[in-house]
């Protein structure tokens, strides 16, 4: 809930005061509750509200001074929306009984939803004094709860709060389940989810069967493994079917899955508990929003704010759910919605800053995030993203007429114009082809270390299996340097975040995530074959065994796959569709379903106006799938082998099966572990004939060229892996390999061919760079050769002087760059104090003499290049 911090409370309430007053004489049991009231609060666990209603009356009727009836009351009537009775019972109970803190607060609530901020903030003000005034008010245990509760109101540091009241409390024999409910608001509120995670599953130890805490859990899971979340969800609704965070969790869940029939019918739920409930008419008016309901959309938000109509959730939830569907711009005007109800509001202060962000305002998008870290340091995402924007201001930027592209300074030294010059070819190609005008430039971010990609992209550092993502104007990459030993070709990666631009543009923002991924995969193969997922063993058996998702819900297989196969199966499958439409139905319906959906037509009617029928086009599609699938390779059998155990079946299986690629490709294996060469290249040339489309060392065509290696056939090892590279884009040893055979054969075009797709790869290799100085200074390229030298410089190779004296050499050839020339020969001697030849060069240099066409010896008496 909002708040209006009590400034002068919160000074006066040093960490001594608050241990004093939330630690002094704390009671270590409390007595036992009546029964009825403990069956009451069981009925309330399990969602049986007008029944409690009914029970609580009768019992506050009959003995209006306690306490516990009367809290239990006022917040089952606010759970359903009696918001009138709710705020007469609570300014009753506290008329009747107040001492106690949960009350007052109860109160504060009711007055919110009674259209009454003043009267609320003076609840709360009355609050403050209470319990100034009242230093014993916290000896009771859910007591100490409620008032740490009070005091996060009031502006007082959480760690005091979550030290001093809600940790105490839970070490309590017994403690109270209101403070693990408390402590994970507090790590959720904070974006701490492993915390919140920690203490809500401690709770459920001592309260088994919680629907509160099984809900807790469910949202510390909410940003980060799904299927966790889902199982929490379940458990809490098994309890309690009207448990009304979790079916409004459950909700958000269908609704970034697209489901959004399944999505209503949960908030119909929520609804039929409290027709008020706020969060689910923001909901409603969420998915009014999606439809392009604009009639629909203004009428929930109405009906939403209609109780409390200042209050900024509202409105921060409708930013929020309509950023997720990249939608940043009505994101970011929600936000401000929001903060005009309530300035000091963070969750939307932070939330419209990465909107931003993520348009590309940058300034003000920084200043906002910053803004939140100093007035909250418990943050973790304002904390991780003022951490972020430190480490940016060291990047170089890189700019022309249609991209301005961040970057590591060593890594725009090295590929930063290659990035550039893919950019503005897929930026001509894309835009013409999809007949798009791109009116801004597009931002590029490209982080050397994954967590720094995951905190712009995602604002937690924690999102692996991500290598870029795209917000419509601004793209954000991880760059080769932080995928370890096996980079993607970073090429690809941008092309494909690059078509997101072009496309997301054509549809407005408005196209669902399978739609949008399935275009970019695509567009990858049309640019470059070896780019792109494409049908293989894995996708053949997943087609035939029935795991095509239907194209009405493809968007959910991205949001809990299986396993990371499962979740490359989403994109190859709506890549599939998209190759499916355009050959069967023409590239033109595929532009105009692409306008549909930037009109605010639904892509389940978008598809059928210029296709056919949704049944029909899902079986065409599926027919479409699997005759490729059969037809992957039809001559070979592909089955594959039941699993080896003690029986004789997988003995007289293959026995059955001699052909089995496989089997066979387990006995080329077996063969070329014994060092049988000659017995295993006739086996990999016929497996490879019949089918070579698995990526890196699992395709025949490496094990056939690894064989040929080993038996000493260059000429065979190189048609082999020429043959590979046509297919391959991004395994390095097969570049390393072609660089090194061509090289040996002074083919300076072989070389420089290769030398490029490695760079596409690992452009932080010395490798490829040092080839191409070679390949350039071969061929008479000296503008290249400077270039290659000066970029392998930048990563310190293992033979820093012959790179030094060969471009000091190029440069001194050129003859308008003698000083950067005569810097590079001294460096050369620094390492390499005898070179002669480099010794020779700086005479020349000092004499501006033509050069010599010295090349480096290895004799000891020239002293030449040594490595280090």
């Amino acid at each position: 809930m909002p708040f209006r911090t009590n400034h002068v409370f919160a000074r006066r309430l040093t960490a001594v005061a608050l241990q004093l007053l939330c630690c002094g004489g704390l009671l270590a049991g409390i007595p036992a509750r009546g029964q009825e009231l403990a069956a009451a609060r069981q009925q309330f666990l399990q969602g049986n509200y007008s029944e409690v209603i009914s029970q609580a009356k009768a019992a506050v009727a009959k003995d209006p001074y306690g306490s516990d009836w009367r809290e239990l009351l006022v917040k089952s009537l606010l759970l359903t929306g009696a918001y009138g009775d709710a705020y007469t019972n609570a300014v009753a109970g506290l008329t009747d009984y107040s001492g106690t803190i949960e009350m007052r607060l109860l109160a504060r609530e009711a007055a919110l939803y009674q259209n009454d901020p003043a009267a609320a903030n003076q609840r709360l003000a009355e609050t403050s004094r209470f319990i100034q005034q009242n230093p014993t008010v916290a000896r009771d245990p859910e007591q100490l709860v409620a008032v740490g509760r009070a005091l996060l109101l009031l502006g007082v540091e959480p760690r005091l709060v979550l030290e001093n009241c809600f940790q105490p409390a839970e070490k309590l024999t017994p403690p109270p389940r209101e403070a693990f409910l408390a402590s994970g608001q507090l790590a959720l509120d904070k974006h701490d989810f492993a915390l919140a995670a920690d203490t809500f599953r401690a709770g459920l130890k001592q309260f088994p069967n919680d629907p509160d805490l099984e809900g807790g859990l469910a949202r510390a899971f909410e940003t980060g493994d799904r299927a966790e979340t889902l199982k929490a969800i379940t458990a809490a609704l098994t309890v309690n079917p009207n448990h009304i965070p979790s079916l409004l969790l459950l909700a958000d869940h269908l609704i970034d899955a697209e489901q959004y029939t399944e999505a209503e019918e949960q908030l119909n739920q929520v609804l039929e508990v409290n027709p008020a409930q706020p969060e689910a008419l923001a909901y409603r008016a969420v998915l009014a929003s999606l439809r392009s309901d604009t009639v629909g959309e203004e009428h929930y938000r109405g009906e939403a704010l209609k109780h409390w109509q200042t209050n900024p959730e509202v409105d921060y939830l409708i930013g929020r759910k309509l950023a997720q569907k990249y939608r940043f711009a009505e994101g970011a005007a929600a936000q401000r919605r929001a903060l005009a109800f309530e300035p000091a509001y963070l969750p939307a202060r932070q939330e419209l800053g990465e909107d931003l962000l993520r348009l590309g305002q940058n300034d003000e998008g920084w200043q906002l995030i910053e803004g939140v870290h100093q007035e909250d340091a418990y943050d973790i995402t304002a904390y991780n993203l003022t951490v972020l924007h430190t480490q940016m201001a060291t990047f170089q930027t890189l700019t022309n007429d249609h991209f301005i592209v961040h970057m590591a300074p060593t890594e725009a030294g090295l590929y930063g114009d290659q990035v550039l010059d893919l950019l503005s070819r897929a930026r001509a190609t894309l835009t013409r082809k999809y007949g798009v005008t791109l009116t801004q430039p597009t931002v590029v971010d490209i982080f050397p270390e994954q967590k720094d990609f995951a905190v712009r992209t995602f604002g937690m550092p924690d999102n692996p299996g991500y290598l870029g993502v795209c917000f419509g104007s601004v793209i954000t990459a991880n760059s080769p340097a932080s995928q370890a030993e096996n980079p993607a070709n970073w090429e690809d990666v941008l092309w494909h975040e690059f078509c997101h631009v072009v496309t997301l543009t054509a549809s407005r923002n408005r196209m669902p995530r399978w739609f949008s991924e399935g275009i970019s995969v695509y567009e990858e193969r049309q640019a470059n074959p070896a780019w792109g997922e494409r049908m293989n063993l894995g996708y053949r058996e997943m087609i035939l065994h029935g795991e095509l998702t239907p194209l009405s819900r493809l968007s959910s297989a991205f949001l809990a796959p299986k396993d990371s196969q499962h979740l490359l199966f989403a994109y190859y499958e709506s890549s599939l569709v998209i190759d499916f439409i355009v050959q069967r139905y023409g590239f033109d319906s595929l532009k105009q379903i692409l306008a549909d959906l930037g009109a605010g037509r639904e892509i389940n009617a978008a598809i059928p106006a210029h296709t056919a029928a949704m049944p029909e086009m899902e079986k065409q599609f599926a027919a479409f799938a699997t005759d490729l699938a059969n037809n992957l390779a039809p001559k070979v059998d592909l089955e594959r082998p039941p699993d080896p155990g003690a029986d004789a079946t997988a003995e007289i299986w293959a026995k059955a099966h001699p052909d089995n690629y496989y089997l066979r490709m387990e006995a080329a294996g077996k063969l070329m572990k014994a060092g049988q060469w000659a017995e295993a290249e006739p086996v990999l040339t016929e497996v490879a004939a019949g089918y070579h489309g698995e990526k890196g060392a699992e395709n025949p065509l490496w094990l056939l060229a690894v064989t040929q290696r080993n038996r000493q056939e260059t000429n065979a090892e190189l048609a082999t892996l020429e043959h590979f590279a046509g297919q391959e884009s991004d395994f390095v040893d097969l570049y390393v390999r072609l660089i090194n055979l061509y090289t040996e054969r002074q083919d300076w075009a072989g070389v420089s061919k290769h030398a490029w797709r490695l760079l596409a790869i690992d452009p932080l290799l010395s490798l490829p760079h040092r080839a191409l100085a070679q390949a350039a200074m071969a061929t008479g390229d000296d503008a290249q050769a400077i270039t290659s030298y000066r970029k392998l410089l930048l990563l310190d190779p293992p033979d820093p002087v012959d790179a030094h004296f060969q471009l000091a050499r190029l440069l001194h050839t050129r003859g308008n760059a003698e000083p950067e020339a005569e810097r590079q020969v001294l460096q050369a001697l620094e390492e390499a104090p005898r070179f002669r030849d480099a010794q020779r060069l700086l005479l020349a240099i000092k004499d501006k003499t033509p050069p010599a066409n010295l090349v480096p010896t290895t004799d000891a008496t020239n002293q030449a290049p040594q490595t280090k």
